[in-house]
């Protein structure tokens, strides 16, 4: 699955557009933690987190997320959104816990 077609599924509210429609989307990967993302989380991965501040932009961009998924409500912080829109990163937001979220992708994949 494309993030472009993550994204017309509607199952996730798109926060910003990255620009990186064709991106596939290999899994998911749920972690709060940022040094543990920053070293586990796999190319292409759809990261799965609560945090919504610019350390996870940037943890994003260094393991090179296909997209980050905040959930419980999470919203991305004002520079944290700026960062995003920078970096080209995409980002959806879900009421969901991180667990059901990640599991409903898990299932299109």
């Amino acid at each position: 699955m494309t993030v472009k077609e993550l994204t017309e599924k509607n199952i996730f509210t798109l926060v910003n557009d990255g620009g990186n429609s064709d991106t596939v989307i290999t899994k998911p990967f749920a972690c709060d933690l940022l040094s543990f993302a920053m070293s586990k989380a796999s190319a292409d991965c759809a990261w799965f987190t609560v945090m919504g501040n610019i350390n996870t932009i940037a943890v994003s961009v260094l393991a090179d997320c296909a997209c980050i998924i905040l959930c419980e409500g999470a919203e991305l912080d004002e520079p944290a959104t700026v960062k995003a829109q920078q970096q080209n990163v995409t980002v959806y937001k879900t009421d969901e816990p991180v667990f059901e979220a990640a599991l409903r992708l898990y299932n299109l994949l």
